[in-house]
């Protein structure tokens, strides 16, 4: 029986991949949870596009300053050292490669790297790119973190996007609710697999070629309870 990651394990995941002293940036929706799950002991620099460089989640029982939140408008806290600064510059970081890694949610990837991840179509609110754009090209490694495939069972790893892009060739690592793949110049590669999966089963859910690494591990997390649902 295939057991996938639910979203909290994958954030888990991710975070657990982030090495010590890195300037992360995290995308709107399920990529801010990585906040939650940095190994302790260890020192990630987070950086939101809105002028915040140092955050870490709002402690249990602290009362949220409404002037202090991360991109997704959600309340958070500062390491000691932390600092805030204008928009403008918090996007000539981005822009001028100061930050290692971004993780971004998407819609959709390519086989080549390629992301969309800021419109769906016969969606009637209007799109929002944000500062994804800048993020796909500004940041050294570009992590991508969603499920492997839609509500509908259609794969979100394709062999070629067919919604508007973010980014093109830009995506470094892929984390998906089964798998861990990396992008490389010789297409994507299988790094982890969740616990009775096979690939010849990964590979029929995945819309682009896949390559198994020969040194794959099983995709674990910890027992970490999945994220409550709306009321709404």
């Amino acid at each position: 029986m295939v057991e996938a990651l639910n979203r909290n394990q994958m954030a888990w995941r991710v975070a657990d991949d982030i090495e010590e002293g890195a300037f992360v940036n995290l995308g709107v929706g399920m990529p801010l949870s990585i906040l939650n799950y940095v190994p302790e002991g260890r020192e990630i620099i987070f950086h939101s596009e809105n002028g915040i460089l140092g955050m870490k989640p709002l402690e249990a029982g602290t009362d949220p300053n409404p002037d202090l939140v991360n991109a997704g408008k959600q309340p958070v806290s500062m390491l000691p050292g932390g600092a805030f600064f204008h928009h403008s510059d918090s996007f000539a970081m981005i822009r001028g490669g100061h930050i290692d890694i971004c993780v971004l949610g998407a819609y959709e990837v390519g086989e080549n790297g390629d992301l969309a991840n800021w419109r769906l179509p016969n969606v009637k609110t209007p799109p929002a790119v944000g500062g994804a754009m800048d993020l796909a090209y500004g940041a050294r490694r570009v992590f991508v973190i969603c499920e492997h495939n839609g509500k509908d069972g259609a794969p979100k790893i394709v062999k070629q996007c067919t919604l508007p892009l973010t980014g093109a060739e830009c995506v470094t690592r892929i984390f998906t609710d089964i798998a861990i793949i990396d992008r490389t110049d010789d297409g994507m590669v299988v790094r982890e697999m969740v616990a009775g999966l096979e690939f010849d089963d990964l590979q029929e859910r995945t819309g682009a070629k896949l390559r198994l690494a020969n040194d794959w591990q099983t995709l674990t997390a910890p027992a970490i309870a999945p994220p409550e649902k709306s009321a709404r």
